[in-house]
């Protein structure tokens, strides 16, 4: 069977921008062109009720001027680099800054603002692909990205996949953002978040990790045996004052593996609706929404404000170039990028 997939509107240069709508496996999913960005999750409460539980917008608009990342397939390195700064095979790189004085989510023009190809759709299947070009927003080499989503049953895959004509750095990840209740239904902090994290990377005033890797013992990160998010975000710890909640790295392993590793479990008691997810990657970055200011209105017609919904985001360390300890996200020619994300839906 064939994907169903329509326009969804321009960008500001007439590019066409496509939203291809999946389904199997008792969810409904809404994929755009625009930044690999996973647009809608319809998933069934405990009644079977259906609800959009991923934070989104109705137009290309919406997407191009609000901030937040939100539901987008983030490139070339996701998360922080301090001072836009890197150094590769001895070679020192100077990135564009898009975050105080450090590099964002791969630069003002990130693939969150690229128009992706679709190679391949299904109706329960999309393929897309974008090439980065040498020196774009100063990273080196040409890349070849795809963005596999693909559903199962009561579960969605998302498969990144890289290659480079030359060796360059790489971090991909997907920034959605989940509210279990429904999107614009209010704030996340009844939700409950589980993790096996035993670990943290503590940052400083401008959210770059400090280096150390920290026990959650008697902290805010430590969700081993689960917590209400509210109970957490809240408080004066200063790790979360300097953050206006969380944005920080949860230390699952210390190097990516070719097994998944289970990350998380995302779960409200009220409509009994719960998310595993499942990476690959040795880190999870949890964002709690700290910086939404309900200046972006979101499909349902309501201000996304502050705690709105919360980002899980698997990957490689923050700032990972300038801390040797924490790994390498160095590729190679000849080398293949796989990050593999399952995101799986439950409801008690």
């Amino acid at each position: 069977m064939t994907a169903n997939i329509t326009r969804f509107g321009t960008m500001p240069d007439g590019t066409p921008v496509q939203r291809i709508e999946l389904a199997g496996g008792g969810i409904r999913v809404g994929v755009l062109t625009l930044g690999g960005t996973l647009q809608s999750v319809l998933a069934p409460d405990r009644d079977g009720g259906l609800a959009d539980v991923a934070l989104g917008f109705a137009s290309v608009g919406e997407y191009l001027a609000a901030p937040g990342y939100i539901g987008a397939s983030i490139g070339r390195v996701a998360n922080r680099i301090a001072a836009g700064r890197f150094t590769l095979d001895e070679r020192e790189y100077q990135l564009p800054v898009n975050n105080g004085a450090n590099s964002l989510h791969g630069g003002a023009e990130g693939f969150d603002r690229r128009v992706w190809d679709i190679v391949a759709a299904t109706a329960s299947a999309v393929r897309l692909r974008l090439v980065s070009p040498d020196g774009d927003q100063g990273y080196p080499g040409e890349l070849t990205v795809t963005a596999d989503f693909t559903l199962g049953d009561g579960s969605l895959g998302i498969d990144y996949r890289a290659t480079t004509d030359r060796p360059t750095i790489v971090n991909l990840t997907s920034h959605a953002y989940w509210n279990l209740a429904g999107e614009g239904s209010g704030s996340i902090d009844d939700h409950r978040l589980t993790s096996p994290a035993a670990a943290f990377t503590p940052v400083d005033a401008g959210l770059i990790p400090t280096g150390e890797i920290a026990s959650v013992a008697g902290t805010p990160f430590d969700f081993r045996g689960g917590a209400r998010l509210g109970d957490r975000i809240h408080g004066d710890d200063p790790q979360l004052q300097l953050a206006g909640g969380i944005d920080h790295n949860l230390v699952i392993a210390r190097a990516p593996s070719v097994a998944l590793r289970h990350m998380a479990r995302l779960a409200d008691p009220a409509s009994g609706r719960s998310l595993d997810l499942w990476s690959n990657q040795p880190g999870l970055q949890v964002y709690s929404g700290n910086f939404l200011d309900g200046s972006s209105i979101g499909k349902s017609g309501r201000p996304y404000q502050r705690g709105a919904g919360i980002a899980l985001e698997p990957q490689m360390f923050p700032d990972t170039p300038n801390h040797p300890a924490f790994g390498s996200l160095r590729l190679a020619p000849g080398e293949e990028y796989h990050h593999a994300i399952r995101l799986v839906f439950g409801a008690d």
